[in-house]
């Protein structure tokens, strides 16, 4: 019995401390107090918990591990719907209060839902990324999956975005009445509101034809307005196309769809660059033709598939050639071009200077009029 002699005293203290306590807070605010310090408590349980769970999945690799870190954000807000939902009940909060937090809760769920489904569609997508070779310099396959995937995950949160905001509007009541008597009122209200989405309409649709037809993937080389680039990324509704100079353009996805456009990259990286010279009528084209394929056979940026000399134009002046040589992709048929340029420029200055471009003119010289006398004069003279 001692134990509980010594208890009783403890009790009673802490019975007139909360007597205290509710004397000094209102009773209207007591039941806001109890739903904050539950809420309060549920954040502080969701992070012990979360604690273990964090070092289970660090530095595994898996579904489940990869799923779990993803899931901490939608699990915490569901603690939260759950025991706010727990406690608006249990509190003694006014009916109307009551009830639209009971309304806000459900809204919370669907939201978790919606969360959830963009986890697993996200971790589905990037276990399926994973899985492709990335070590080929030109992988087209991998391209061409790689850009599907991203646009079915883009489009796929898209509508699960809109579906969720759809739910979560629908599940109060004001909202749904008014969404009911506007597709009663269809007509004119329809017209403008079809016509104020139609960019984002176009975008989707142009989202979901580049994602079946795929004029253009991810990492190909295009021209888009006059500017050469790469197709860094493709979002829901535009592209963005990485420039040489490591500006962006960034481009509606229905441009693609609409207007047109180069793609170097379409089937194969492999690409035939030019280079031009203007020269001099006495150029030895033979002796040219050999350096050329002397200078592109040395070059390690050749894929050893063309190279070719051609006399393309002829004016009165000089000729013009074009010299041919293909490389792996783009960039490096630029190198090589230029690498040719310079080389065989070195060779003409040091070989055939007199092959570069020179104008021709013909002088006569007129002798001097004292010095020269008419055949007339001549004979009168004599005479």
């Amino acid at each position: 019995m001692e134990p509980v002699e010594a208890v009783e005293p403890v009790f009673h203290e802490v019975k007139q401390a909360m007597g205290l306590f509710e004397s000094l807070v209102p009773a209207a605010i007591w039941p806001w107090l109890i739903v904050t310090l539950g809420i309060l408590f549920a954040l502080i349980l969701h992070s012990v918990f979360w604690r273990p769970v964090s070092r289970f999945y660090r530095g595994r690799s898996g579904l489940v591990f990869s799923v779990l870190p993803r899931l901490r954000k939608p699990s915490r807000l569901l603690v939260l719907m759950i025991v706010g939902l727990f406690l608006v009940n249990v509190a003694g909060l006014p009916p109307a209060w009551r009830d639209g937090l009971s309304q806000f809760a459900t809204a919370t769920l669907l939201v978790v839902i919606g969360w959830i489904l963009i986890v697993a569609l996200d971790v589905a997508c990037m276990r399926f990324l994973r899985r492709l070779p990335g070590d080929a310099e030109d992988n087209l396959s991998t391209r061409k999956q790689t850009t599907q995937v991203r646009m079915i995950q883009r489009i796929g949160r898209l509508l699960i975005v809109l579906m969720t905001a759809g739910f979560v509007l629908s599940s109060f009541d004001a909202v749904r009445q008014f969404g009911v008597s506007l597709f009663a009122s269809a007509g004119a209200a329809g017209l403008v509101l079809g016509f104020a989405a139609r960019p984002v309409l176009a975008n989707l649709i142009a989202g979901i034809q580049i994602a079946l037809t795929q004029p253009i993937r991810l990492e190909d080389v295009v021209i888009v307005e006059g500017e050469w680039g790469w197709v860094e990324e493709i979002a829901s509704t535009y592209v963005i196309i990485r420039i040489w100079d490591w500006r962006r353009l960034v481009v509606p996805l229905s441009y693609f769809i609409e207007k047109p456009f180069e793609n170097w990259t379409r089937e194969s990286g492999s690409i035939i660059g030019s280079v031009n010279w203007h020269l001099d009528y006495t150029a030895p084209i033979g002796d040219i033709r050999l350096k050329l394929e002397e200078i592109v056979k040395a070059s390690p940026r050749w894929d050893k598939k063309v190279v070719n000399l051609q006399v393309i134009e002829t004016d009165r002046d000089s000729v013009t050639v074009r010299a041919l040589m293909s490389a792996r992709n783009s960039p490096i048929a630029w190198e090589l071009r230029c690498e040719v340029r310079e080389n065989m420029l070195e060779w003409l200055q040091r070989e055939h200077p007199g092959s570069l471009p020179r104008s021709r003119a013909q002088l006569h010289l007129v002798p001097d009029a004292s010095t020269v006398m008419p055949q007339n004069i001549k004979q009168a003279a004599r005479t």
